[in-house]
């Protein structure tokens, strides 16, 4: 096998674990609360991290790498893991899982939007009439496609998924001022993000007691979305030339996505959600195209 058919293969795989994610929040918002999810879930997938940190000979690497840059990764740690999946578990517990994940694929717009006050970029008419289109779809997927209601399923949930993008676009804008391997400064972000995570649980919810299924739940998507997820998305774009087509292929998780929500949370999926989705991510493929020329 290739590189690039093993980096076609790990993306793939990649967007085979996103597209069940949607599916294990809500399943997991069953038997937690938001911050419970976040404390629980962030401790599984640190205790990985750290586990793949020693094993690969890298444990040194993490006071080091801190070292560099210890003022970046206490920010970015405040912004993920804990800003951000507090606002992302509120969404989704606030909203069906069709509408809070198809949100969620804007960040990319967020990160184009952003990068105007924080990176001194301009907007060309263009990437503006980009992001028209994806907040269009955001208002379609917001409203069941019934427009001249605005009547939303939770106003406070839609507010908490685009702050969710604001945050990871943030996130990763700053991100690119990080040096080093990218498995262990995860890891990092993870530990200076900790703290926060505990106060806030402590002081909104409670650590225990809490069902074995969500305590499974919480460790699933620690494990996935937080984990193996990451570390096989950089496998494969590491092994590949071509990264345009590696990332083209992650969007195959928000519809495979649906046929999850659809089968196991039981969600009638509504076409306003397929319409919405549809011109959100060839609002981000365009902006995408735009930015690589």
């Amino acid at each position: 096998m290739t590189d690039h058919s093993k980096a076609c293969f790990y993306a793939l795989a990649t967007a085979l674990l996103w597209s069940t994610i949607a599916t294990a929040f809500k399943i997991a918002l069953e038997y937690l609360d938001p911050w419970q999810l976040v404390f629980w879930s962030v401790v599984t997938s640190t205790t990985l991290l750290t586990f793949i940190a020693i094993i690969q000979g890298k444990s040194s690497l993490i006071v080091a790498q801190f070292k560099q840059s210890p003022g970046l990764f206490l920010a970015l740690g405040l912004l993920n893991p804990f800003l951000y999946h507090v606002a992302l578990f509120g969404a989704y517990d606030r909203l069906p899982a069709q509408q809070a994940q198809a949100l969620n694929y804007s960040w990319p717009i967020a990160l184009t939007l952003l990068s105007v006050p924080v990176l001194g970029r301009k907007l060309s008419f263009t990437s503006l009439l980009c992001c028209l289109l994806a907040y269009a779809g955001v208002l379609i997927i917001c409203t069941g496609g019934e427009l001249q209601k605005l009547d939303f399923a939770s106003l406070t949930g839609v507010a908490l998924a685009l702050a969710s993008t604001l945050i990871w676009a943030l996130y990763w804008l700053f991100n690119t001022r990080r040096k080093g391997d990218p498995v262990v400064g995860m890891l990092i972000c993870f530990l200076c993000g900790l703290p926060w995570i505990i106060g806030a649980a402590a002081l909104f919810s409670g650590f225990w007691p809490i069902a074995t299924e969500g305590l499974a739940a919480a460790a699933y998507v620690g494990l996935i979305e937080m984990g193996f997820a990451y570390i096989l998305w950089l496998k494969a774009l590491k092994l590949t030339d071509n990264t345009a087509m590696i990332s083209n292929i992650s969007y195959l998780s928000p519809f495979l996505s649906l046929i999850f929500i659809g089968n196991i949370l039981g969600e009638a999926i509504y076409p306003a959600t397929y319409a919405g989705l549809m011109m959100i991510i060839v609002a981000v493929l365009a902006q995408q195209r735009l930015s690589s020329k």
